[in-house]
Order: structure tokens, then sequence, then C-alpha cells
């Protein structure tokens, strides 16, 4: 497993739509390991593949509760509607509010290659949102309503 470099905004590969994965090979296997570990390492919430510079239909995403994978995700159905703070690993520096549903149902193909379902509400229903939108070449500040100051960390001696 290696930890890959996140793409920042400006980089083309993030506004292009990604392809659909075709056969699960030991390469995509290695994908999904490297952008979970490249996940945890950035300390992000959910990680789509051409964040790390791979137009393939993949995702992962962690909101406490172990890592999601999910190949070639499709909402099947989503409800309710909140607006709420995002930010993303290729977009450093910055938050905004975004609209988006509170309850999404996700069908998609596990590592193995079993079709999978989850359904989330809250950060993950957000999560999967924000992670699909990523495999149509869409950056949550595309779509946000507006902009949120991001505090500074300040260093203590």
């Amino acid at each position: 497993m290696a930890v890959r470099q996140i793409r920042q905004i400006g980089d083309e590969v993030l506004r292009k739509k990604s392809k659909e994965v075709t056969e699960i090979t030991p390469k995509v296997v290695e994908l999904i390991e490297d952008m979970i570990e490249t996940m945890y390492g950035a300390q992000g919430v959910g990680l789509a593949a051409p964040q790390v510079g791979i137009l393939k239909r993949i995702v992962v995403i962690d909101v406490g509760e172990g890592p999601i994978i999910l190949i070639n995700p499709v909402i099947i159905e989503k409800s309710g509607s909140e607006a709420a703070e995002e930010g993303c690993l290729s977009v450093l520096g910055r938050k905004g509010i975004v609209e988006r549903p509170t309850f999404v149902k996700v069908k998609a193909l596990n590592e193995d290659g079993d079709e999978v379902e989850y359904e989330g509400t809250g950060l993950l229903a957000r999560a999967f949102c924000h992670e699909i939108d990523h495999l149509e070449g869409v950056i949550y500040v595309d779509i946000m309503t507006e902009e949120v100051e991001v505090e500074e960390d300040i260093d203590e001696e």
C-alpha cells in the first residue's frame, strides 16, 4: 500500500468524467488499498479515484464506522434536504455551504465484485453525494451556496 498524491483544484483530471470499472483486477484492488491509506493519511472521510489522478468510478468513504468501498456507485434513492458545511481534500483551505439530501441509498460493487447497497443519513449521505460528484467532474465549490471562513490552526509552543 502507498499514500498517493491528492490532486488539487485546478488539476484538469478533477474536471473529467470517470470511466466505469469493467473488471476488478489486482491493480484495481491495489488502487483501492492506496486510496484508503491516502484518505486516512489526509484525515479525510472520503476519497474518489480522480482525486489521486485515476479516472475510474471508485470511491472510498469512512465516517467512523470502517471503510466503505464503492465501485461504479449509483444513487438509487434520496430524500430530504439540508444545507451544511463541506470541505474537500482537493480544495485545501476552503469550506462552503452545500445543499445535499439528508437520506441517500447507493448501489455499487464491492472489491470482490459483489453488488452492495448502502443507506446513509447525515454525514454519510453527504459523503456519498460529494464523492460521487467527483466521478462526474463536479467539485463542491461548483454547487456551494456560500463560502465559509476557515479558521487557521494556531501552533502552540
